[in-house]
């Protein structure tokens, strides 16, 4: 079962609100991916918004509920963890961890190790049970 499922459900009921963004002329030509770039062009049609039916520029106003910030979709809050004593400031109950970039495998195990015994939630957990590179 989730936590802060409530939370959950007004940022999903806030962004269901919200124009989908996607990348300007993106429609236009296959080589463009449709996520999001500013436009910065001096005569940019789109951020100048010269002619109705132009899809609608990012702007802070669409952000979505302050409390609801920074959660994972499972309703945890989403932390970077390095080290032991990282996990020891976090709470099992509302924090999940997600290893950071540079965690090797050893110090990784150690700390997956520390986590299931603590109960946390894993976002990236990525160690395998054999524990061998190739």
């Amino acid at each position: 079962m989730p936590i802060n499922k409530d939370k959950i459900a007004k940022r999903q009921e806030v962004k269901e609100h919200n124009p989908d963004f996607i990348r300007p002329e993106s429609w236009r030509y296959v080589r463009l991916q449709t996520g999001w770039r500013k436009p910065k062009g001096i005569d940019h049609h789109q951020r100048k918004q010269k002619s109705r039916g132009r899809p609608g520029l990012v702007k802070v106003g669409y952000g979505g509920p302050k409390d609801s910030r920074g959660l994972h979709p499972s309703g945890f809050t989403d932390n970077l963890v390095y080290n032991l004593s990282d996990l020891e400031k976090l709470d099992p109950k509302k924090d999940g961890i997600r290893f950071g970039h540079s965690v090797g495998t050893k110090k990784r195990k150690e700390i997956v190790a520390k986590a299931i015994e603590g109960k946390f939630k894993i976002f990236n957990a990525r160690v395998s049970a054999s524990g061998s590179k190739s």
